[in-house]
């Protein structure tokens, strides 16, 4: 019997290999403990719509498994379809974030009835985002102007040089009313304050009257950083960043090795 009790999984490059696809190997061993009664969340920055698929591939709807979308700023239980935690931008502060990405000249992108909205659709990056999410892209020419409502967060997608510079200024700019960070080296994410991986996490975890020491959590990227560091036993991909794998206890093989599987032979 594993001394672990709950598995939170980031999709790319954790779940999902450099091609974007679950292997075999992944597939079957996420599917093994379900089985066994051990709860699965899939936990990423992408928005609700760009999970679904995945979660269905892996039959979240019949067992006791969640999304945590937005970077756990939405929890869904994925059998019952209820949402069990939703937070959003408040309109007002997401207009300000509009103001800002006018102001420095960036890309922003936000996410309306299952579509992507996008100051500038064609960019390379927004284009990876409707890829790896499967969605729609609807070109808008003022943001501020389309945001009449709370959305559940932003991306600036730009070049990594110029998010790196962006960050800090952003992050001043807004301190103590929103999180920003980087999912990606091209991806900037704006959340409602209080919104990370590890804190949603803990929140589920609370419900289900369980805590960190028996939750185990792979991921690989910037945003991955605060789960893997919460998780009682923290699972870095050998493709990881830095960041990520400095906080870990376990290095698994990498995405295209099919990490995610030997992860949950070894601790489940």
């Amino acid at each position: 019997m594993s001394e672990y009790g709950f598995l939170a999984l980031d999709i790319d490059g954790t779940v999902t290999n450099s091609k974007k696809e679950i292997t075999p190997g992944v597939r079957s061993e996420i599917r093994r403990i379900q089985e066994a009664g051990v709860p699965v969340a899939l936990v990423s920055g992408r928005p609700t719509k760009g999970i679904e698929h995945v979660a269905a591939e892996l039959d979240f709807d019949k067992y006791e498994s969640y999304i945590l979308a937005f970077n756990g700023g939405k929890i869904i239980e994925c059998k019952s379809g209820k949402v069990v935690y939703n937070q959003t931008i408040p309109v007002e502060l997401a207009k300000e974030v509009c103001q800002a990405a006018a102001e420095y000249d960036v890309p922003i992108v936000t996410y309306k009835n299952d579509e992507i909205i996008a100051t500038e659709p064609d960019n390379k990056y927004t284009r990876i985002e409707a890829y790896v999410t499967h969605m729609n892209v609807r070109g808008v020419e003022s943001m501020e102007e389309e945001v009449d409502f709370a959305p559940d967060k932003f991306l600036f997608v730009d070049e990594p040089e110029r998010l790196e510079q962006l960050l800090p200024i952003m992050q001043k700019r807004f301190e103590d009313r929103l999180n920003i960070f980087r999912s990606e080296p091209f991806f900037m994410e704006i959340v409602p304050m209080g919104i990370d991986k590890a804190k949603s996490l803990d929140r589920l975890l609370d419900k289900l009257g369980m805590d960190s020491t028996k939750l185990v959590a792979c991921g690989d990227g910037f945003n991955d950083v605060s789960m893997v560091n919460f998780a009682g036993m923290g699972v870095a991909m050998a493709n990881a960043c830095a960041e990520t794998k400095a906080v870990a206890n376990y290095i698994a093989p990498s995405c295209d090795e099919d990490g995610v599987a030997d992860a949950i032979k070894k601790f489940f």
